[in-house]
């Protein structure tokens, strides 16, 4: 029943910015961690930021200082704010969450994804 909808792709020059908005919605009693993925043409899925339910962030060493992560616990979303963007940040993004249940159990969604393209 949980739905992860992403939002905010698009394409942009290199040294722009986008921001991608994800929104969890259905059967959640809390959300413990959100994600956001990348994945590129012929590429891994690769872990991008993550921030947990007390705010604690972490990144991948390629996107340190130019992507900043949020959420907010009562609207159930995460943003990725993109800055200073390169070509080889284009891939398509997805949001990721571990939520509970009204059961305490602990459960692992994702979104659809959406496409960042950086090109000039």
């Amino acid at each position: 029943q949980v739905q992860l909808v992403e939002s905010g792709g698009g394409s942009v020059q290199p040294g722009g910015s986008l921001r991608l908005s994800c929104a969890a919605s259905g059967s959640i009693f809390s959300v413990d961690v959100m994600r956001w993925y990348r994945q590129a043409p012929g590429k891994e899925r690769d872990l991008v930021a993550i921030i947990t339910n007390s705010g604690s962030t972490n990144y991948a060493d390629s996107v340190k200082s130019r992507f900043t992560i949020s959420r907010d616990n009562a609207k159930n979303t995460v943003d990725l704010q993109m800055n200073s963007l390169q070509p080889e940040d284009t891939a398509v993004y997805y949001c990721n969450v571990i939520y509970r249940n009204y059961r305490r159990q602990a459960y692992n969604s994702w979104g659809l994804g959406t496409q960042v393209t950086v090109s000039s």
